[in-house]
């Protein structure tokens, strides 16, 4: 599960723009990010087993913070993920072209992005639901037809970063830390999923053993297969190419493997951007859809989206209003600008996720102060990397989510609405 909800956007679309804010200094970024998800991670873990219910940090920030700061966890998550299926359906259209040697135009990006939101909004506002085998039949096609791009392409990758080997020491010395930041920022988004392992505490055996398991060990497959991919990318195409292709297709990887020596490999590598991607965004409609639902039978969203349908008993409202969010920001018809965007947001989210690790009491403590804390600066520090304009928009956005709710909350008697019990969300 850990592996469905992580390997897709990240890996076949974030390390090219990655790439192209910091060339080659991307193999420095990505364990660095790796470190601050772990962080992250590891105070999910001890949250979802001190406090076993659905909503993630949203219900944490309400029950060890404060409301506004669950809030701020709900309305940066709702934000976050929404930039993220933004650009899921935007790569999902790229190597979807490309797959069918259509010219991947901007127009086309945003008309094909666009329309995958809206088949896959009709279709979970008839009730479908998730299914893990279908689950693990994406994950294993992706991952299998990755095993074979990179045990054709290792070997040329390698060879070529050694060829060049003198100037990969170069990347950070030329434009300081900073552009190392930034990338690192961008490239902790390719590594956030892991809330989805934290969030089963209350359906695996044993979570206090097997939630950090998971984590620990998701995280270090999914970095080894960053790294591997990012080096056959630098090694044979060379960043600046990676870069470009990112730029133009949104789909970086389909051009690394049309330059390696084996037919179809383009092919298949498009097949399994398209498979992946596929689950991406659906379970992004489907997580993004229920938050809603929370937040708006708490009372931080309007009341609508605290509803669910009688007959096909989904949240309809909350479903059409995350899909309609989304769809404005696949209009931008950029994934550098909806990845920046994420970036930003997550960031903020899991920042909160760590102030509420640092409150557990002791007894609930399973890791020491100094991980939450790590996490906590990391995030802050990393969320103001991105651009200026990406994250002046985001603290606006933030700005306006509580006005809002204070507006939301204006002359409503009686306090806020109680929350339905775990069991309901649940259900």
């Amino acid at each position: 599960m850990g592996l469905g909800s992580i390997v897709g956007t990240g890996l076949f679309v974030s390390l090219g723009i990655a790439t192209g804010v910091v060339g080659d200094g991307i193999l420095f970024a990505l364990p660095l990010a790796a470190l601050l998800a772990l962080c992250n991670g590891l105070s999910s873990a001890q949250l979802a087993a001190a406090h076993p219910v659905s909503g993630g940090t949203y219900e944490y920030g309400y029950r060890f913070l404060n409301p506004t700061l669950g809030f701020t966890a709900g309305w940066m998550f709702l934000v976050a993920k929404g930039a993220s299926a933004a650009t899921a359906a935007l790569g999902l259209a790229g190597y979807g072209l490309l797959l069918f040697g259509v010219e991947a135009r901007t127009v086309l990006l945003i008309a094909l992005g666009g329309g995958g939101v809206v088949v896959f909004t009709l279709l979970l506002l008839g009730g479908i639901r998730q299914s893990n085998r279908a689950n693990l039949l994406i994950v294993g096609a992706t991952l299998g037809i990755l095993a074979l791009f990179l045990a054709v392409g290792l070997p040329d990758g390698v060879r070529g970063l050694f060829e060049r080997r003198e100037g990969l020491g170069m990347e950070i010395s030329a434009g300081g830390w900073g552009p190392t930041f930034h990338a690192t920022a961008l490239l902790f988004v390719a590594y956030t999923g892991y809330g989805r392992i934290a969030t089963l505490g209350e359906e695996v055996h044993d979570p206090a053993r097997t939630i950090p398991r998971a984590i620990w060990i998701t995280l270090a497959a999914v970095a080894f297969l960053y790294m591997a991919v990012a080096v056959v990318a630098l090694g044979t195409i060379g960043p600046d190419a990676f870069a470009r292709a990112t730029a133009e297709t949104a789909a970086p990887l389909r051009e690394v493997a049309e330059g390696l020596a084996m037919p179809g490999l383009g092919i298949l590598i498009g097949i399994a951007a398209v498979t992946a991607m596929l689950g991406v965004l659906l379970n992004l409609l489907l997580g993004l859809s229920r938050v809603a639902l929370a937040m708006g039978r708490r009372g931080d969203l309007p009341v609508p989206f605290g509803s669910v349908h009688q007959e096909s008993r989904t949240p309809r409202v909350a479903i059409i209003g995350v899909a309609a969010a989304i769809l404005l920001l696949v209009l931008t018809g950029d994934v550098s600008t909806t990845w920046s965007f994420s970036a930003f947001t997550v960031l903020i989210y899991y920042g909160v996720t760590n102030l509420a690790a640092l409150r557990l009491p002791p007894e609930a403590r399973r890791y020491p102060r100094w991980v939450a804390v790590a996490g906590l600066v990391g995030c802050l520090f990393l969320a103001f990397q991105v651009e200026m304009g990406i994250w002046g928009v985001g603290v606006g956005l933030l700005v306006g989510g509580l006005v809002l709710r204070a507006l939301l909350r204006r002359g409503r008697t009686g306090g806020p609405p109680e929350p339905p019990s775990p069991e309901h969300r649940n259900g």
